[in-house]
């Protein structure tokens, strides 16, 4: 008998009960996705160059790098722990090639509170010529 009368009241008004988790859900997520921000830093750019070719087009020196993450955290990041580079070393023949730009960092510590980081741009491109 009491179990008839915990089932019916958890029945009675399921509708409302559902829409009110549903919205409580929706504001969890929103709370939680919605508070991400971007931190653009600019960075050295550390290009290699192959031997036996001149660059014709400019060799960019520095790219962004966008640290993506909670607000309270993407600014106690130390910008000076990432590197970027370029590895241009495997070009074989001229004309323009294109390689991504490879970020090194201490991969726990951003993993780790959530945080993402990544180039902007994620890949450069040179105009090449044989000397």
């Amino acid at each position: 008998m009491k179990q008839s009368k915990l089932l019916s009241g958890l029945l009675q008004n399921w509708i409302a009960k559902v829409f009110s988790f549903i919205i409580a859900l929706a504001i969890v997520v929103s709370v939680r996705f919605l508070n991400v921000n971007d931190r653009v830093v600019t960075l050295p750019l550390d290009v290699s160059l192959p031997e036996g070719y001149a660059a014709l087009s400019l060799v960019p020196d520095t790219v962004d790098v966008v640290i993506t993450g909670s607000d309270s955290l993407i600014y106690l990041v130390d910008p000076s722990g990432i590197e970027a580079k370029a590895d241009f070393s495997a070009v074989d023949s001229a004309g323009i090639t294109r390689v991504p730009v490879t970020l090194s960092y201490a991969e726990d510590i951003y993993t780790r509170d959530g945080l993402t980081v990544s180039a902007r741009p994620s890949s450069v491109r040179i105009l090449f010529e044989e000397i």
